[in-house]
C-alpha cells in the first residue's frame, strides 16, 4: 500500500508510519515542515492539494485535525480515509457525508480498542457496558491529544442514558482495574460511547482517567472551576507510559486489554484497520464492523484478556 500520514511525524503518526514501513508498506509523512515531512501539506491553507495524494490509497489522519473536506479531497482522489478522531460532534459530521470512497472512523486505541471491548462485553452479556480507560500521565503526548483533554473541560455532552447532560470529568465511579487497583474515574466525551449506545441499543458510558490519582483528581476539580480549561499545559506529571482499557458487561464480567505507550497502541490499531479499509465500499464505516477484537490486538505491545467462556 501507499499511504499518506497526516500528522506523520507526531507522537501517534510516527508510530503509523514506522510499522507500515516496517511491515514493507511506503508511508509518506504529511506535514507543514519540509525539513520532516515527505510531502509538505497545510491543513490550515486549504487541505490536501491533488499533488499531495496523487497514487496514495489510504490517508489516515493522525493530526487532530477535524475538518469534513478532508474526507472530501481524499475520497474525490480515490483514496480510502482513516481517522482516530475521539470527538462526538465531528464523528456525526462525517457520519452524515456520502463520500466518494471508504472512510473509517473509531480507530485507535480509545475509540478502537474501547469500542471492540465494550461489543465484545456486550455479546457477553446483552445490556448497558462500562467502559473505562487509563491512560499514562507521564507519556508524552501530542499536543493535539493535550488540547482535546483540556478542551473538555467544563463542557457538557448527552447521556447516554438520557438524562440530563453530563459535564465531563464528572459523575465519577470507582472501578477495580488490573494490575492499578481501585481507581475513581469520570464520565468523558469519547465519541465510540454514543456510537455503540446507537449501535448496541443499551446504555454505554465512558469513563476516564490518568495513572496518576492527582492528575484525575484535577480534572475532575478543574472542570468545576470558570475558565478551567485555559489552565497551564505541558506541566510535568509523575507517572508512567501505561494503560489500561476495560469493559465490563452487565454481567460483570470484563474484557480488557493494556499495555506500555497510548501513541504506540494507537498506531498498532490503526495499521491494522488501515489494511482492511481499502477492501471497504464507498461510505462511512464504522471499526466494529470492520475488524474483530483479536486482530485489533494482534500485535506485540497489545495484551488482551479475555474471560473464558462460560
Amino acid at each position: 500500500m501507499k499511504v499518506l500520514v497526516l500528522g506523520g511525524y507526531g507522537a501517534v503518526g510516527r508510530h503509523v508510519v514506522a510499522v507500515l514501513r516496517d511491515a514493507g508498506d511506503t508511508a509518506y509523512t504529511a506535514g507543514r515542515n519540509p525539513a520532516r515531512a515527505d510531502r509538505v501539506v497545510d491543513l490550515r491553507q486549504g487541505g490536501l492539494a491533488p499533488a499531495a495524494l496523487k497514487g496514495i490509497d489510504v490517508v489516515v489522519n493522525a493530526a487532530g485535525v477535524e475538518r469534513p473536506h478532508l474526507v472530501t479531497q481524499a475520497t474525490d482522489a480515490g483514496a480510502a480515509f482513516v481517522d482516530m478522531t475521539a470527538s462526538t460532534a465531528y464523528v456525526h459530521a462525517v457520519e452524515a457525508m456520502s463520500p466518494a470512497g471508504p472512510v473509517l472512523l473509531s480507530v485507535g486505541l480509545a475509540p478502537g480498542l474501547t469500542t471492540l471491548l465494550a461489543t465484545a462485553a456486550y455479546a457477553d452479556a446483552p445490556g448497558p457496558v462500562d467502559i473505562a480507560l487509563v491512560l499514562g500521565a507521564g507519556e508524552k503526548h501530542g499536543p493535539a491529544a493535550t488540547a482535546w483533554t483540556y478542551d473538555l473541560i467544563g463542557r457538557h455532552f448527552p447521556d447516554t442514558e438520557g438524562g440530563p447532560p453530563l459535564r465531563n470529568y464528572t459523575r465519577g465511579r470507582a472501578f477495580e482495574l488490573p494490575g492499578l487497583g481501585k481507581r475513581r474515574l469520570y464520565r468523558t466525551d469519547f465519541s465510540d460511547q454514543h456510537t455503540l449506545t446507537r449501535d448496541l441499543g443499551a446504555p454505554v458510558r465512558t469513563y476516564f482517567g490518568l495513572d496518576s490519582r492527582a492528575a484525575t483528581a484535577a480534572l475532575a476539580l478543574l472542570t468545576r472551576v470558570p475558565g478551567g480549561s485555559r489552565a497551564p499545559r505541558g506541566l510535568h506529571v509523575p507517572g508512567s507510559d501505561r494503560w489500561v482499557a476495560y469493559a465490563r458487561s452487565a454481567s460483570g464480567r470484563a474484557h480488557w486489554a493494556e499495555g506500555r505507550s497510548q501513541s504506540l497502541a494507537t498506531a498498532l490499531v490503526t495499521v491494522a484497520a488501515v489494511r482492511r479499509t481499502v477492501s471497504l465500499g464507498a461510505g462511512v464505516h464504522h471499526l466494529t464492523k470492520v475488524l474483530a477484537l483479536e486482530e485489533a490486538a494482534a500485535e506485540e505491545g497489545i495484551t488482551l484478556h479475555i474471560p473464558a467462556t462460560r
